[in-house]
């Protein structure tokens, strides 16, 4: 099924990692521990959208509401953030504010926190053989890899050092109608205020329902996806903020907001792609239709493994009873425009053309002006996709870390879910693969920025934006040294 599974790894090396893997197993073990053995194994062919899952217990949407209801889990009352290695709040959600942000997680019910991420680096992969990934990952996964282990917690033993002082506390599940606040392991109650009541009207509703579309709301993140801002008080200088390339009307927000960009004038526009983990590929190549200078092609053909490997694709996955109905009956269809789109070429291997892979034309109100592109390690799949060929066209400035994913493409596009028969771990695969028009020769690695800035644990909580804070810099240097030219 994987197009390309020998990428970054030679079939004798993969082979010999799964036939030394069988000579360690010599005693039946737990769905969970063979889990801890062969997810090491899988990463070895580096793909990061391919992973595997442990045989978890699955919340009904009923047992999911119920927990809603109970408060926020003590994982959840925390962002965590990773420098040098060392896991640190940098913020604090919690009812104990005694926990100041900048503290170390140094331990979680007695297990220390560098076992657990020297542990967890192992159950997931990057693109290729870069590095940055990792942090940002173990980040945000940090409770779900804890959870999948050690099961759903209503409470946590915290570790935590601040100026080499170590503070063990406990932090339970956070109702969310209560009024009573921990400050310094005391109690204090506190009154609610009363909300006032706001009334929408009609014509208020339709707009913020058409907002939250538009922009595409997450309504686990309480954040738009997408975002445009301008920052002088010209408007000569405008930033896209696009924290993922999913959820809504991709459309209408690039059209209309590339409209806004061309009536102000905008002379400079900063993309700000930093932890985005990618999405649609038909979003990316329409947002670079706006900022391509030249007729483009976007993306190769999607190399397949088989004529028919994209009939495992999850055809049925997700919708209700009547879409799943639907989905039968047109599922003759599918399969038979699946099965013709999919051609051997004269190199023995079969592609699957879309529409990102032919000549396109730029559209009318595409941008012509000054662009820097934000990224870390946190940007991966389509985000890298969409910097590849901003790069590879030298059309704009690249600012922050190498990318998490790399350069030259990603296996994804399609990516069911196997489960194996007696373990009934899942394994999600990817079926296409999927590479920007424009290559590398540095095989295996990310976009490398052309300015490389990396923001540390002070930046974070002083809420400073050591990235964004140069591209301004270098613009007003430009724009100076563009007056000085002219007079």
């Amino acid at each position: 099924m994987h197009p390309n599974l020998y990428w970054y790894i030679s079939k004798e090396k993969l082979d010999f990692k799964f036939d030394s893997l069988k000579t360690t197993i010599t005693q039946p073990m737990t769905s969970f521990a063979f889990y801890k053995k062969i997810a090491p194994i899988v990463n070895e062919v580096r793909q990061g959208h391919m992973m595997v899952y442990p045989d978890t217990r699955q919340f009904t949407k009923k047992e999911t509401k119920e927990l809603i209801k109970k408060g926020t889990g003590p994982f959840s009352q925390f962002e965590f953030q990773i420098f040098n290695d060392k896991m640190y709040v940098v913020k604090n959600n919690s009812k104990n504010k005694s926990i100041k942000a900048g503290s170390e997680l140094v331990g979680i019910d007695g297990k220390s926190t560098d076992d657990l991420l020297t542990d967890y680096k192992t159950l997931f992969t990057s693109d290729g053989f870069n590095k940055t990934y990792y942090k940002y990952k173990l980040s945000k996964g940090l409770g779900g890899f804890y959870t999948n282990e050690n099961g759903l917690k209503d409470s946590l033993l915290y570790n935590f050092k601040y100026n080499d002082s170590i503070k063990t506390v406990w932090i339970k599940r956070k109702a969310n109608d209560t009024a009573k606040v921990v400050v310094n392991d005391t109690v204090k109650t506190e009154v609610a205020k009363p909300l006032e009541k706001i009334v929408l009207t009609k014509v208020q509703k339709k707009a913020a329902k058409r907002k939250k579309s538009v922009f595409g709301y997450n309504e686990e993140s309480k954040l738009y996806n997408r975002n445009l801002t301008f920052m002088e008080a010209d408007s000569s200088v405008a930033v896209m903020k696009i924290n993922a390339f999913a959820i809504g009307y991709y459309q209408s927000f690039y059209k209309e907001s590339f409209e806004k960009i061309k009536k102000n004038d905008t002379k400079t526009l900063i993309i700000d792609l930093r932890n985005n983990p990618g999405g649609r590929l038909s979003e990316i190549a329409d947002l670079y239709s706006y900022l391509t200078d030249t007729t483009m092609v976007f993306a190769d053909k999607s190399e397949v493994s088989t004529k028919t490997s994209l009939l495992n694709g999850d055809y049925f996955k997700g919708g209700g009873a009547g879409i799943k109905v639907l989905k039968g009956i047109f599922y003759p269809f599918y399969v038979g425009y699946t099965f013709f789109k999919v051609k051997k070429e004269e190199n023995g291997k079969y592609y699957y053309a879309t529409s990102e892979s032919k000549p396109q034309e730029k559209k009318p109100n595409a941008f012509d002006g000054k662009i820097y592109v934000l990224i870390n390690g946190g940007s991966f799949s389509a985000s890298c996709i969409l910097s590849s060929n901003l790069q590879g066209s030298k059309r704009a400035t690249f600012a922050g870390e190498e990318t998490g994913g790399t350069y030259n493409g990603t296996v994804a596009g399609r990516m069911p879910l196997i489960k194996l028969p007696n373990s009934k771990l899942r394994v999600r695969v990817g079926l296409m693969l999927v590479a920007p028009h424009y290559k590398t020769d540095v095989e295996g690695r990310g976009i490398f920025p052309d300015v490389a800035i990396t923001p540390t644990l002070e930046d974070k909580l002083k809420d400073i934006d050591p990235e964004m804070n140069w591209v301004m810099e270098d613009i007003k240097k430009h724009h100076n040294s563009q007056t000085a030219s002219n007079h």
